[in-house]
């Protein structure tokens, strides 16, 4: 078999780990293909200092890469929407393979990007493109093949997971560790797509797809951050029994798709409760197997390299096979998938905790009982917290049985406008994530 020659764009810390990775792994990487696997081109503005680039042609312009017509696979590591799709398609234009760990870019244009590649009868792959290290999208689209998915819940960013576990740990507040988080390289100085799930949402729109056999839909995933979680939130859940995850949770349900992100109390038992600091973790229920849980690396140099060889070795080792023997590449045939509808979060139905300051007077607590119950809501638990010296308010805290956000909504509405509760009322919606 001949060899099979890989062009790198972007040689930052994924593209410079891919390298060396391949490079000191390279006999057991080639003995595993089946064929000799060599980097033969490198796009990169600049220079690693991290990576001995001897021998090896190296253009500041990426898209040389792509026009080179000795490279089979293209690695795009560039990051970003517009260029790194131009130049995906221009790959997929000239018969090239692609290997990716853009997750924006596949939710965003993964739809028509593998399209033009079914066209061309080339692969597009993606494993790192969703929990780094962790080999999630291949265990959705081949070890759980004889499955049908019921639902899949995800730790999948870790900068989210290491805020939320040092304000439990420490009960820090959100903004002391925001900046803890960006000094150690966590989160970026604009920290939006992290804090507000938009990195997460991208991820989740993926495992959604490949899970259970619909289109890319990113623009109807709903998206809620942690920016507003409070200190005595984590307090008040560790009390209840449970812990406060940013979770992105995809679920099949009788009306349709359900692809949410948002902060979720978790029982404190549950092995995805326990998750901490930057890790990741992905739970998914098949109806066959049953719940497994995926953990590991969530992202970093080499864990993300190690997806991103896992797929040069998948598409060295089918080179020779027509493309219809491929695996697809959102895990069903173009042509089965379905059209299920992606569900509006009103439509959702989910458990709530709920906190509120209310004024320390006989009759306040049946009101907002009332209102809930004539929602057709139940209520779990209730907390009532001690008033704080000087204070006429106090702290009530409640969990309600699973119930229609859009009754939710109605019900948080009613309670707002009383005259004896202050301010709005703190909602999280809880999940049990049991088999």
């Amino acid at each position: 078999m001949k060899a099979v020659k890989i062009g790198i764009c972007g040689f930052g810390t994924v593209g410079s780990g891919t390298f060396n990775v391949l490079n000191r792994n390279k006999q057991e990487i080639c003995a595993r293909a089946g064929c000799d696997i060599t980097v033969e081109h490198i796009g990169a503005r600049r220079d690693n200092a991290n990576s001995d680039t001897t021998g090896v042609k190296v253009s500041r312009d990426i898209f040389d890469v792509v026009n080179d017509p000795e490279i089979d696979i293209v690695v795009e590591l560039i990051g970003g929407y517009e260029v790194a799709k131009e130049l995906v398609m221009q790959a997929i234009e000239n018969g090239k393979h692609v290997v990716t760990a853009n997750k924006a870019l596949i939710a965003v244009h993964g739809n028509e990007i593998f399209a033009a590649a079914h066209k061309k009868g080339v692969s597009v792959l993606y494993e790192a493109a969703v929990a780094g290290g962790i080999p999630i999208i291949k265990a959705l689209r081949e070890g759980l093949a004889a499955n049908r998915i019921e639902w899949l819940a995800g730790i999948i960013n870790g900068t989210g997971n290491f805020i939320l576990t040092e304000m439990r740990d420490k009960g820090r507040a959100f903004e002391d560790v925001l900046q803890e988080a960006q000094d150690l390289g966590y989160a970026e100085a604009d920290p939006t797509f992290d804090v507000e799930g938009i990195d997460a949402a991208h991820k989740l729109v993926i495992l959604a797809s490949i899970a259970f056999g619909i289109p890319l839909q990113f623009e109807k995933a709903y998206t809620e951050g942690i920016s507003k979680i409070a200190p005595q939130d984590v307090s008040y859940a560790e009390e209840l029994g449970y812990r406060i995850k940013h979770l992105g949770i995809a679920r099949r349900n009788g009306k349709g798709i359900e692809i949410r992100v948002h902060p979720t109390l978790i029982p404190e038992k549950r092995l995805i409760a326990n998750v901490n600091g930057v890790m990741n973790a992905v739970l998914v229920k098949g109806d066959a197997v049953g719940p497994t849980l995926y953990y590991g690396a969530g992202a970093g140099s080499e864990p993300t390299a190690s997806s991103v060889i896992a797929d040069i070795v998948d598409i060295a080792r089918t080179l020779s096979a027509s493309p219809e023997h491929r695996v697809p590449h959102l895990a069903f045939h173009p042509d089965t998938l379905n059209n299920d509808p992606v569900l509006a979060i009103e439509e959702i139905e989910t458990a709530y905790y709920l906190r509120l300051s209310a004024i320390d007077k006989p009759g306040v607590l049946s009101q907002v009982a009332q209102i809930i119950s004539e929602a057709g809501i139940s209520i779990e638990a209730l907390i009532q917290k001690e008033p704080v010296a000087g204070q006429d308010h106090v702290q009530v805290i409640l969990l309600t049985s699973r119930a229609q956000e859009k009754k939710i909504i109605s019900a948080l509405a009613a309670i707002e406008g009383l005259d004896s509760v202050d301010g709005k009322v703190t909602r999280i919606r809880v999940e049990s994530l049991d088999g």
